[in-house]
């Protein structure tokens, strides 16, 4: 018996082979569009990109010189007041055979207490200082500063003369006012901070 098969590999209709190449044709216009196309905005893109990135560099400069700036006059105003000293009081020689001093800062309080050969330096923020008393006799005053940062709470100087005894104690109670209320006396001259200091502080000392 003899089979005939039909040849897969043989002629196929002529409109499907059109509609192949028509396809093909199609695909490879799209592309060529497309291509085209992305030529066309990636210039644009990569200058986008550049601007952005310019941008986005000056204002980091910007930002860190600011910081800078802000950052010098923060250190002008700490330096500036913590080695201003607004007034210096100390015990009378010869009472006082070595005699001590407290220094008044706009920040601190500073007590040197002198002995033969040694002294000894304590300081306190005027934001740790709780209260100022003041002692009297016949000629002269004490000044007791209480702080929770002292060792034994309070320290105090003997031998004062009454008037800058009075005088400091109004300073160091105008400036705890001062500190409390975040107020900046960096701006005044020693001069015009006392005054302003006297005028804050104006609760006379009854002895």
């Amino acid at each position: 018996m003899i089979s005939i098969f039909s040849n897969p590999n043989g002629a196929k209709p002529e409109g499907t082979e059109s509609q192949k190449v028509s396809y093909w044709l199609e695909k490879l216009f799209k592309q060529e569009k497309r291509s085209e196309n992305e030529g066309k905005r990636t210039p644009q893109s990569k200058s986008e990109e550049q601007l952005i990135e310019n941008s986005g560099r000056e204002d980091a400069v910007k930002r860190h010189f600011r910081k800078i700036g802000t950052d010098q006059h923060r250190l002008d105003d700490m330096m500036s007041q913590s080695n201003r000293i607004i007034i210096s009081v100390s015990s009378m020689f010869p009472w006082d055979i070595f005699p001590n001093t407290i220094n008044v800062e706009e920040t601190r309080v500073t007590i040197i207490h002198r002995q033969l050969f040694a002294s000894q330096v304590h300081s306190v923020d005027i934001k740790y200082i709780s209260n100022v008393f003041i002692d009297t006799d016949l000629f002269f005053a004490a000044l007791t500063i209480v702080s929770t940062t002292f060792e034994e709470n309070n320290i105090k100087i003997m031998k004062l003369r009454k008037k800058e005894a009075i005088l400091a104690r109004r300073i160091i109670e105008g400036l705890r006012m001062f500190i409390e209320r975040d107020i900046d006396t960096s701006k005044y001259t020693n001069a015009e901070l006392v005054d302003k200091l006297k005028e804050l502080s104006t609760t006379k000392t009854v002895f």
